[in-house]
Order: C-alpha cells, then structure tokens, then sequence
C-alpha cells in the first residue's frame, strides 16, 4: 500500500504539518503566536490579553522549544502543538502546577524527556469533528519524527480527559495518567508516554499509521 493511500484512507489528508525553524521560519512562527494569543487569551481567557499588546502569545519555553504546525488548503494555521525540553536543571512546565504525582511514578531522564504544550485546533477546525482529529494525528507524527531523530523517548502531557480519548481512539494508545486533575490552563491531569510502547501498539492495532509515523513527509 502506497504511503499517499495510507494517507487517504487513515484520515490524514487535507493537511501539511511540518517542524518550524523559529529563526527561519518568521512569518509562519508570528502566525502560529498569533493562534496562541487568539485561543489562550480570546477564546479561552487562560491568559490576560492586556499582556500581550502584539496579538502575539509567547513565553520563556519557546527558546528550548521544538515548534510544529497543521496549515489548511488555504495556507492558514490549522493547529500547532510545541515540546518543551527541560530547562537547566531538568524540570518541565507541567511540574509548576501539577504538583502532585501518583505513588510510584517513576520519573524517566529528563534528558530522554519533552513535554508536549500548547496544543491547539483553530477554531473553524475543531468545529469540524471529521477534520480536527486528522490535525491532531498529523502533528503527533511530526512530533514523533523529532523526537526519534533527537532521542527522546518520553513525553510528559497535560491534557483534558476529552483530548486523551481522542488520540486514544485514532491512534490505539493508552496513555499513562501520574496524578490528579488540576488547574493547568483548565481541568487537566499530568500523563506519561513511552515512544517504544506507543510504537508496540500501533504496531499492534494500526500498522498502516506505523509506516507513516516512519515517513513524516506524507504529512
């Protein structure tokens, strides 16, 4: 089976999601900061609008950030999704609001480590249920691309429960939640993946998606 009708047929057409380079890729880094300050401060009032005076939301983890984005047929940002690396002394932004974990959780290397951030749908999308989903799934293949060709292997998350059916749904994984829900830019709780195991199971349940996960030029 070829890798466009993989593509067709697993739901992922429509969309080209890629990595960004934040110190090329200017133009397309303003567009994606500008979804951000439209979904975190307009939309969902996680952030104070009057601190971002340039309709542009950004923080001190986008420097030690990898940057992704889903654009539309019509070349407008579709949705976006960064992974964070640990900071100097091998922390993530989910620790300063998570700060309990479940007994027995073992944290992996946090050089072996990113957490997965800002993901976000714009909004003509994620009112198309038969097109938000294909977004999310083409940037966790770019994402995962990364992450192989950089050595991470665990990814921290901070996701609403509703966010972690959906990828569980599309892609078969099952995701590994270490504490409790709690207010991190709404209810969520902290989740725990392993890239090998997450490659087992699709392995397992969608072996069409393992062979695009292995070429992420298709997306």
């Amino acid at each position: 089976m070829s890798l466009e009708v993989i593509k067709r047929e697993s739901g992922l057409s429509g969309f080209v999601a890629r990595e960004l380079n934040p110190s090329r890729d200017l133009a397309s880094m303003r567009k994606v900061h500008e979804l951000r300050f439209q979904i975190y401060c307009l939309e969902q009032g996680f952030l104070d609008a009057v601190d971002y005076p340039e309709g542009c939301e950004a923080d001190e983890h986008d420097a030690r950030s990898y940057h992704f984005a889903s654009w539309g047929d019509q070349g407008d940002v579709a949705g976006y999704v960064r992974l964070v690396r640990p900071d100097a002394i091998g922390t993530f932004p989910f620790q300063n609001h998570c700060l309990t974990l479940e007994a027995g959780v073992n944290s992996p290397p946090a050089h072996l480590s990113a957490e997965i951030s800002r993901l976000m749908v714009a909004a003509d999308y994620r009112r198309q249920p038969d097109r938000s989903p294909a977004i999310l799934c083409n940037l966790f293949m770019q994402m995962h691309a990364c992450s192989v060709r950089d050595g991470v292997r665990y990814w921290y998350a901070a996701m609403e429960r509703s966010l972690v059916r959906v990828l569980q749904r599309m892609l078969g994984i099952e995701f590994q939640q270490i504490g409790p829900v709690t207010d991190y830019y709404g209810p969520v709780a902290p989740y725990l993946i392993d890239l090998r195991e997450v490659e087992v199971r699709i392995r397992q349940r969608r072996p069409d998606l393992l062979e695009a996960l292995r070429e992420p030029e298709i997306c």
